[in-house]
């Protein structure tokens, strides 16, 4: 059986020239990076600012498990597949983080025979937008340290420095670290430390502007830090926005690329859904919006995180409105979820699957109630699928009144999920009755406990009276701000041992994060870490370059 790469690697692309033309965007519109993919203009993209917008599909999944669920290889599949039956789609992908590409996760560009195209290239370095995201961040962090230096005229207290340095790789030592030793000529020494650059604020902030002005205003809102008198010091005031807006100002067109079967991809931002909103641009979205009559996008791990994330903060902020839901999962997944250990998952369990269809049932009941969204549940077929696991699993979620439907795209490209884009299709034209979770005039408590009580079957919120006391003072002035949490993505709860759908239990909040720029408050539970270490063995370890000059053991 051929790998991902290998498969990726023996395509014959079409040129992107091609891919633009179908979509029919001018050789004028484009940005070349090679012959495969290239970035459409902001003034073009402005130009299609009348044209009515296509039906948007979302397509999320099952709480993650070491067994795999398949959420983009289904988004890709989905895409081709909706192309194969005559309709005009466009998928919207994020850019993968190096972080998980060197880690444990692997590649996101889909796998098997449905994929984005160039492999490698998307899940390395792409056309530098990671980069240009990581120098803007570093920029400011580099100005606040010389800022001080030079006389602090700002009066930053240098214990109540927030903004933090990013770095595009997992790498637990730089965690927390100390900052300017060696002497006078070095700056004052202070406590400092790294997140992964999926998780930086101007991350979120690239991913929700809708223009360059957009995004050079909530750069300017950025709070670094504050003074003793603990008054907000902003971004603007070190006048530092427009150098970062300039670093991001080629970033910030959405990237074309296309599947194994040539169908249009946008991809583009890359936040993380665990620490982060988890979705792509809004930018490629709605563009995508403007150019097909279906665009598919995906929003990071589980339906209780990335969209919960997609529906209360970029659908919100952007005034989208998705027309339907796709869930996915793995009959594999859903054993693991009801106890059985990942080494037997390949085995038959009727007991283990019929104890897991608990989370693919919180989550449908999630998606259909309190997202207000018409639902399917896709099952990413594997060939060890018995067909008595098949039939269990239609049969357990029949009460649901959603339909369960079998897509070997993985195996078959887009041929292999036309069931799915023909049920779709059908969704997209049902009424829909789409809903946040909670409104903007809500606290920020309140916020939480929504989403804690409602999305995650807690029966309570809790928080030391440090965090409640920041809490407080952020409600003053950001209390219409939505909430942003990081959490472990494993578990319905913040304990990620906790699998299935664990019900009573309490989300501790351990800290709080103003993101002023991105306009949400970030809301840190249990212990997840927005820089991630690596594994024992990281991914890395299999990823070399042969004679040929090909790159292989990427996934």
């Amino acid at each position: 059986m051929k790998s991902d790469i290998e498969i990726a690697q023996a395509a014959t692309p079409h040129l992107i020239s091609k891919v633009a033309a179908g979509l029919g965007i001018p050789d004028t519109a484009l940005e070349p990076f090679g012959r495969t993919k290239a970035k459409i203009s902001l003034s073009y993209i402005d130009s299609l600012a009348n044209r009515p917008d296509g039906k948007l599909i979302l397509v999320t999944a099952i709480s993650p498990t070491p067994a795999g669920e398949g959420k983009t290889t289904t988004t890709v599949g989905l895409g081709d597949a909706l192309n194969h039956i005559g309709k005009r789609a466009v998928i919207c992908l994020r850019e993968p983080s190096l972080g998980p590409v060197f880690g444990m996760k692997g590649g996101a560009a889909g796998g098997g025979h449905a994929q984005v195209i160039p492999m490698e290239d998307i899940n390395l370095h792409f056309t530098g937008d990671f980069n240009a995201i990581a120098l803007a961040n570093n920029l400011l962090a580099a100005m606040i340290d010389n800022h001080i230096h030079h006389g602090n005229e700002l009066g930053f207290d240098v214990r109540r420095i927030t903004w933090k340095r990013v770095i595009d790789m997992n790498d637990r030592a730089l965690r927390e670290i100390t900052a300017s030793l060696g002497g006078p000529g070095n700056g004052f020494p202070r406590e400092d430390g790294f997140d992964i650059v999926v998780a930086s604020e101007v991350m979120a902030i690239f991913c929700l502007a809708t223009s360059i002005n957009d995004l050079k205003d909530r750069l300017g809102n950025i709070v670094c830090g504050y003074s003793r008198d603990q008054a907000p010091i902003l971004a603007r005031q070190l006048r530092t926005h427009g150098a970062m807006a300039a670093l991001l100002k080629d970033a910030l067109a959405p990237n074309l690329v296309q599947t194994l079967e040539h169908s249009p991809a946008l991809i583009h931002g890359g936040p993380f859904a665990n620490i982060a909103h988890g979705c792509n641009s809004v930018l490629a979205t709605k563009t995508a919006l403007k150019m097909a009559d279906y665009v598919v996008t995906e929003a990071g791990f589980g339906a209780d995180l990335g969209a919960e994330k997609f529906v209360d903060i970029k659908c919100r902020k952007a005034g989208l409105k998705p027309a339907a839901a796709v869930l996915v999962a793995t009959i594999r997944a859903l054993k693991f979820h009801g106890g059985a250990d990942v080494k037997a998952l390949g085995q038959e369990d009727l007991h283990a699957l019929e104890k897991g269809i608990a989370n693919i049932e919180r989550h449908v009941d999630n998606i259909k109630n309190h997202y207000g969204l018409p639902c399917v549940v896709a099952i990413n077929h594997r060939t060890e699928d018995t067909a008595a696991e098949v039939n269990s699993l239609m049969g357990k979620l029949a009460h649901m009144g959603v339909k369960v439907i079998l897509a070997r795209h993985w195996a078959e490209g887009g041929k292999g999920a036309e069931d799915l884009a023909h049920e779709v299709v059908r969704l997209c034209e049902e009424p829909s009755t789409f809903k946040f979770v909670y409104q903007d005039s809500d606290t920020l408590w309140d916020k939480m406990k929504a989403i804690a009580t409602k999305i995650y079957g807690a029966s309570d919120i809790s928080a030391d009276a440090k965090v409640r006391g920041q809490i407080k003072t952020l409600q003053e002035s950001y209390g219409h701000y939505p909430v942003c949490v990081a959490k472990t993505q494993y578990s319905f709860s913040t304990d990620p041992t906790l699998r299935g759908a664990p019900s009573g239990h309490v989300v501790n909040i351990r800290e709080v994060r103003l993101a002023a720029g991105a306009q949400f408050i970030v809301m840190i539970c249990g212990d997840i870490m927005t820089m991630p270490g690596l594994p024992k063995v990281p991914s890395a370890c299999a990823i070399d370059v042969g004679h040929d000059g090909k790159i292989v053991g990427l996934f």
